[in-house]
């Protein structure tokens, strides 16, 4: 006896209640993971933006070996080879080469972009406000998608339950009847329908538990490891009914989903107005300054006696200014661009204005289900009665001969008909109370029914 009861609490404190498993779904399921990761990511963007607000530094420093046909030496600058045109043509290409050396440092600063760098910020920060509320949406979508897994546990819990106790009705009656065949009092075929009866009464169980461990197995899943053996406290879902009923008029605007299409035309107007910024000038100050060394004479092409010199310095220069840029060509096509990300905002509208159609929709679609459901519940006790009372009936009818095996049957499958709908009906009202809550867009409406 002290063995079964250690047994039995340890099989009860390992049951996972629903706040628990819900909680650990969060923090362990992978997609998640990738959102948050994504939320990061658009962080790090808009560190990257803000960065056009400082102003940007070019160095280089180059020793090369080039030849000096019509030309005093190469340089390579920052993103290319550049090739000096100046000086004459001489009548022979000489081959010999010599060294030379060049160093460059220039900063330039946006002063004045005409707000390009700041929309192009804004653009960033709606970008990270649109993947932290689709993070948010998520994690309440994957709420509402484990709670129901869970109660769709408890109910494929139930059934195998109730199948098991059929089998052993229908068990228990097919002794008594084959009994009875075998002393003569019964007709043999009385033998063949219990038969058939407990070999029904069989691939009823074993589909429900079928049932069961696939269920079990999918809301494993969503916790975020598989557990095959993963058992779930039923609390009082088994018994109770919610005790309380809610009813909107429309959908709260915090609905994370519509939250979510609400931050998508936030980013696309965000970057409309970013492409209309790109057209506009900009203007920089600029700074500077170089030094170059060159293994060939400043008169004429000649060589130095030591080559080698080239490979310092020997003349700097500076340069400061202030410098305006505008491609007036590139209007024309930011213009375009401008009016396509338009559209695109207003099939952001679109979209969320067909979001929140579906949603309210869903909302009053779970309010008629739930108030039938609710009403189903209450007539099932009554159903599972009368089944019980009709199935007593026609049990004592039958062994006292007054009716034929067929209509005990009948009896019995009515009986194991209400017993499901009984627990069936019990489940579907909170699931569509659970559906409520999620149109709503608050799960403590459901969770706060739950404790």
């Amino acid at each position: 006896m002290l063995t079964l009861g250690l047994l039995t609490y340890q099989a009860q404190s390992q049951m996972i209640p629903l706040h628990q498993l819900v909680d650990q779904s969060v923090r362990q399921y992978p997609f998640l993971k990738a959102k948050q990761a994504e939320v990061s990511s658009a962080e790090r963007r808009i560190k990257a933006s803000r960065i056009e607000l400082l102003p940007s530094l070019i160095v280089q420093d180059q020793y090369t070996y080039s030849t000096s046909n019509s030309l005093n030496g190469s340089f390579f600058p920052n993103e290319g080879t550049a090739i000096s045109t100046s000086g004459g043509v001489r009548p022979t290409a000489i081959s010999q080469a010599s060294f030379g050396s060049f160093t460059s440092a220039v900063i330039e600063w946006r002063a004045i972009n005409f707000g390009r760098i700041k929309a192009n910020i804004a653009v960033a920060e709606a970008d990270l406000q649109r993947s932290r509320v689709d993070y948010e949406n998520e994690i309440f979508q994957h709420q509402v998608r484990t709670i129901d897994a869970y109660l769709l546990l408890l109910i494929n819990q139930k059934l195998v339950q109730i199948q098991r106790s059929n089998l052993e009705r229908a068990q228990t009656f097919k002794r008594v009847v084959d009994a009875g065949v075998r002393s003569g009092m019964r007709a043999g075929v009385d033998s063949s329908l219990a038969t058939a009866e407990a070999v029904r009464a069989r691939l009823l169980l074993l589909g429900s538990q079928q049932q069961e461990q696939v269920q079990r197995l999918r809301l494993s899943e969503l916790a975020g490891q598989l557990q095959p053996n993963m058992q779930v406290d039923s609390m009082h879902f088994y018994t109770n009914l919610p005790s309380s009923n809610f009813l909107s008029d429309s959908i709260s605007p915090k609905n994370p989903t519509l939250r979510l299409f609400q931050s998508q035309i936030n980013l696309s107007t965000a970057r409309s107005l970013a492409t209309q910024r790109s057209g506009m000038p900009t203007i920089s100050l600029v700074g500077v300054g170089n030094a170059r060394g060159s293994g060939f004479s400043n008169q004429g092409d000649i060589f130095l006696a030591n080559q080698a010199n080239g490979l310092g310095y020997q003349v700097g220069n500076y340069l400061v200014g202030l410098v305006a840029r505008w491609n007036l060509t590139n209007i024309l096509r930011v213009r375009q661009d401008y009016h396509a990300d338009q559209f695109l905002v207003e099939r952001s509208r679109q979209l969320f204005n067909t979001q929140r159609l579906q949603i309210t929709r869903q909302y009053q679609e779970a309010e008629t289900q739930y108030q039938v459901a609710l009403e189903q519940a209450r007539q099932a006790p009554v159903q599972l009665q009368a089944a019980r009372q009709a199935y007593n009936q026609a049990n004592s009818r039958y062994q006292s001969g007054l009716t034929d095996l067929v209509t005990l049957l009948q009896s019995v499958v009515t009986l194991n008909r209400a017993e499901v709908d009984g627990y069936v009906a019990t489940s579907n009202v909170w699931r569509y109370l659970l559906l409520k809550a999620a149109a709503e867009g608050d799960l403590s409406l459901f969770m706060n029914q739950v404790k």
